[in-house]
């Protein structure tokens, strides 16, 4: 078993034993984490939704990130990253959302944000988020991403 469905695994088994539900609202990684933890048999037990909110307007629409906040700090950010963590909880009613929006490459990154810049939030009541600079082409980028947001999820779950 990889890393990735190991982090699933527990994540599910606490989840389950919590009767809690789960959101994911991801950006740069493209679904990938809800396809890691929809891998899991019974998943729809804790598993509520997962959203890709590639686009801007996909960000404004489905998780009411406002226009300005994106303006302001652009998709990549602390700010519109914990407004799509909480918006998600707010639309979904979830137990807890986790969100991720960052630069994969191996375009779009700027001195401010180079590509391997990665934000997550997590919210379980309140919004805890973290930024990430990951090495590596694409693939490894988005793979490190998935990687970490599990793990924070995971840490979460046991603190809660």
């Amino acid at each position: 078993m990889d890393e990735l469905q190991a982090l699933a695994t527990r994540i599910a088994h606490r989840l389950g034993e919590q009767h809690q539900r789960l959101a994911t609202a991801e950006s740069c990684t493209g679904g990938w984490i809800a396809k890691v933890l929809t891998d899991i048999a019974g998943s729809s037990d804790w598993f509520e939704r997962g959203l890709v909110t590639y686009s801007n307007d996909a960000k404004q629409e489905l998780l009411g990130v406002p226009e300005a906040l994106i303006e302001a700090h652009g998709a990549v950010s602390e700010p519109v990253v914990a407004a799509m963590a909480h918006g998600l909880r707010e639309h979904t009613g979830v137990d807890i959302t986790l969100a991720v929006s960052g630069v994969a490459g191996p375009t779009g990154g700027t001195p401010d944000k180079p590509v391997g810049t990665v934000w997550f939030a997590w919210d379980h009541g309140t919004t805890r988020t973290e930024c990430v600079h990951f090495a590596g082409d694409r693939e490894a980028v988005r793979r490190q991403a998935v990687e970490h947001a599990l793990h924070g999820l995971l840490g979460l779950i046991d603190a809660a």
